[in-house]
């Protein structure tokens, strides 16, 4: 976020106050939504951790800091009208203070969400003993095995496809999302990448 876009948020309107909407990065799932003033976005800025203004405490914090579920910020961006940010972040636990995902519902990282879940995962399990985890396994033989991997999941998806019922259609296609994840994780390139082809394709 710029100074000049900073400079242009309209603190006024909301007593000092703009709303701030906080989107999972990787999934995109809306976590919670906040408060800043001015000096709340200047420290999530200069911090790199969202940080709000608690109406009810009448003071700012900084989220996670007694509970320890912190909110890495990824970006800040600003609405239309100037009034409200949006603080894309990556979480380091539940962002609601009952213990969920989301202040918005049980539910975890919903629709294709679970993608960027999955993408997580992965990153997590890497590091895992090869002998505990599958995906550690996969990853300490390498791209070329992975790769044969993502090869026989795509031949059975096709096949499900062809002749095979729905439900055995969506399980192959699980399969081979999931080892394909793994070996964009493999070779350092993520979902991300894959999504940013696909939105310059669509240009």
């Amino acid at each position: 976020m710029t100074q000049d876009e900073i400079d242009g948020l309209d603190f006024a309107k909301g007593g000092g106050l703009i709303a701030a909407v906080v989107q999972d990065a990787a999934t995109l799932q809306v976590l919670m939504l906040a408060y800043m003033d001015r000096d709340a976005l200047a420290e999530t800025l200069e911090s790199g951790e969202a940080t709000f203004f608690s109406r009810s405490r009448g003071g700012r914090w900084r989220k996670g800091e007694t509970s320890g579920n912190r909110l890495s910020v990824v970006s800040v961006t600003r609405d239309c009208d100037g009034d409200a940010v949006l603080v894309r972040a990556t979480p380091a636990g539940p962002a609601c203070h009952l213990g969920t995902t989301s202040c918005f519902g049980d539910e975890t990282a919903p629709g294709v969400g679970r993608l960027g879940a999955l993408e997580r995962t992965i990153a997590a399990r890497a590091s895992a003993p090869p002998e505990e985890s599958w995906t550690a396994r996969l990853l300490a033989q390498g791209p070329k095995r992975i790769a044969q991997k993502v090869g026989e999941e795509g031949v059975e998806t096709a096949l499900a496809g062809a002749a095979g019922e729905k439900e055995e259609l969506c399980a192959e296609a699980a399969d081979l999302l999931y080892h394909l994840t793994v070996l964009l994780h493999a070779r350092g390139a993520t979902l991300e990448d894959v999504m940013a082809v696909l939105a310059s394709r669509a240009k």
